[in-house]
């Protein structure tokens, strides 16, 4: 997808950090951690540029009201994913510090990257910033990115993996 966006007589992409958290069985798909593995596995297969970097999810129980007209309470298990923006904006900057790049672009509407963003621009970075065409950009890091590009559907569509990954025997689950 990088590729296809950012002109190659300007940009050699040499790392591409993938920032996601391992998932957990849950009774109504008990296969996600396998599809989300055999994924993993082929974007590292037929990418060896990608760099896969971990947080991870915490969940437990709470009580939460419904929604109106409704009354009353429902006990809920809410997932939070930990660590992944955190861990992007420390390897934003930790690579600007160690000059590892020139430009690098942020695939994230997550404000709270803007201050990493705005470090790294600082020190005289280039910042871009790609966000899906669905979502509204984020005013905060409009502001800071030197330039933005849009993340269409057909971008999506033609950026997707090959059914099976060449050189292995990894091939894209039923299920996607």
């Amino acid at each position: 997808m990088a590729e296809l966006l950012l002109p190659a007589d300007r940009h050699e992409i040499t790392k591409v950090k993938f920032f996601t958290a391992r998932i957990d069985a849950r009774n109504n798909d008990p296969d996600a951690p396998r599809r989300q593995d055999v994924y993993l596995r082929a974007l590292s297969a037929y990418r060896p540029q990608v760099e896969i970097v971990f947080g991870h999810f915490l969940s437990h129980t709470a009580m939460r009201p419904y929604a109106p007209p409704a009354t009353g309470w429902a006990k809920v298990t809410l997932t939070e994913e930990k660590g992944t923006d955190v861990n992007l904006a420390v390897h934003l900057l930790n690579d600007a510090w160690l000059d590892s790049y020139d430009c690098a672009v942020v695939v994230s509407n997550d404000s709270d990257l803007a201050e990493a963003m705005r470090l790294a621009k600082e020190r005289n970075k280039l910042i871009g910033w790609m966000v899906t065409g669905k979502q509204h950009p984020s005013q905060v890091l409009a502001k800071i990115a030197h330039f933005r590009k849009p993340i269409r559907e057909t971008l999506l569509s033609v950026s997707q993996l090959p059914t099976s990954i060449p050189g292995t025997a990894i091939t894209k689950p039923s299920a996607w």
